[in-house]
């Protein structure tokens, strides 16, 4: 994992509020735990967050960066504004990072203004780190990668199963901006990076825009409340065709496997579970947890944000007569973005071979990852 490794660039494509206080415990240089000090972006989202707790189980020393960072038992809050480069580098400074996973993104109404905002977000990072002893940076991205931005998705053809060196689309797409920046701060300054492309993440995070899992979770639970069926809300040809998605538990071991295999530096790499499903199989799997009945795509079809416009009131009911931990369903649900990944007009499936011939074997059954998905909501009270 050494700083010498060289940078071997993607292929060129076509291509900025204050900081809050810093709540963790200053010390004028930070220590180092054996494997390095991890600053984790993006700490309370669903990626940010499996991953500071899984670093700080395997023995790093982890910094949990976000503008409202939590107290996590073991994660080292960090509070900052990643649009504010001056209050960024006074939160980052004397903390020592050596290893740096950027998981945040801020959605804006366009593509361009999201290569702008998500562009400025890791030049200032990479500004604010300049006189840490960083050894390596690894980039959370996504299978938007090959389907296109939300303007264009799935608009352009691509050959699937997805691979790594597929050329990137010839369409604007901030996350080709990101890793050009990626690219040019390791050249610079001679760390070692990886780019991480998950497909639909399951796993557990609170007032996340982008987050499966637990929408379909309360979608389930207003069903059985109101004796509704839980029908399919994507489209048909998703309802019939080969998908999968990645477990962020799965996610955070290949970011620490990255950092910490030599041969896995410089590189790209896709990251889902390592099977594959139809949703036609899963779907009656997911309504038989809930007790309910399930139900296929209708015609025409039924996208969740036009039926759970009165959500927000059903679900503080079903909040109160359970006594559940969140009665603000939107804190929960992100009805738009399950209507996009249950609707994409595609076939979208990943290959993993390249992390598979260097090392990285790790596999996670579809169903378990929603199942332990749920039963931890139901554990911490916010599902019934």
């Amino acid at each position: 994992m050494g700083s010498t490794s060289t940078v071997h660039r993607a292929p060129s494509s076509i291509h900025p509020n204050k900081v809050g206080l810093i709540t963790h415990r200053r010390i004028a240089i930070a220590t180092q735990s054996t494997k390095g000090n991890a600053l984790v972006v993006g700490s309370t989202g669903i990626t940010g967050g499996n991953l500071a707790t899984h670093l700080v189980k395997n023995g790093w020393r982890v910094f949990g960066l976000a503008r409202n960072p939590r107290n996590t038992p073991g994660i080292e809050p960090v509070a900052a504004d990643l649009l504010d480069p001056t209050g960024l580098r006074t939160a980052l400074a004397g903390l020592g990072i050596t290893h740096t996973f950027i998981s945040a993104w801020l959605r804006q109404d366009t593509e361009k203004e999201n290569i702008r905002v998500n562009g400025a977000m890791v030049e200032n990072l990479f500004a604010a780190l300049e006189s840490h002893p960083l050894k390596h940076a690894a980039l959370v991205t996504g299978t938007k990668h090959y389907l296109g931005p939300f303007e264009a998705y799935g608009k352009i053809h691509v050959e699937t199963p997805f691979r790594e060196d597929t050329p990137r689309l010839p369409v604007e797409n901030f996350y080709y901006n990101q890793e050009d920046i990626l690219f040019a701060a390791a050249q610079r300054k001679n760390f070692t990076w990886s780019v991480h492309r998950s497909h639909t993440e399951i796993g557990f995070a609170v007032g996340n825009a982008m987050n499966m899992g637990v929408t379909l979770a309360v979608y389930a639970t207003i069903c059985r409340e109101t004796g509704q069926p839980f029908i399919y809300p994507g489209s048909h040809f998703q309802w019939n065709s080969l998908t999968d998605v990645t477990d962020a538990r799965l996610l955070a071991q290949q970011l620490e496997w990255a950092a910490l295999t030599p041969a896995a530096h410089n590189q790209a790499f896709n990251t889902v579970n390592g099977d594959v499903f139809r949703w036609r199989w899963l779907w009656p799997q997911l309504a038989a947890y809930f007790g309910i009945e399930s139900a296929p795509p209708p015609e025409p079809v039924a996208p969740l944000e036009p039926r759970m416009k009165d959500a927000a009131a059903i679900w503080e009911k079903i909040a109160a007569k359970y006594n559940l931990a969140e009665p603000n369903v939107n804190r929960l649900a992100s009805w738009w973005h399950s209507d996009g990944d249950l609707s994409v007009p595609l076939e979208a499936i990943n290959d993993m071979t390249k992390s598979r011939l260097l090392g990285f074997n790790n596999y996670q059954p579809t169903p378990n990852s929603f199942f332990d998905l749920f039963n931890q909501l139901r554990e911490l009270r916010l599902i019934p």
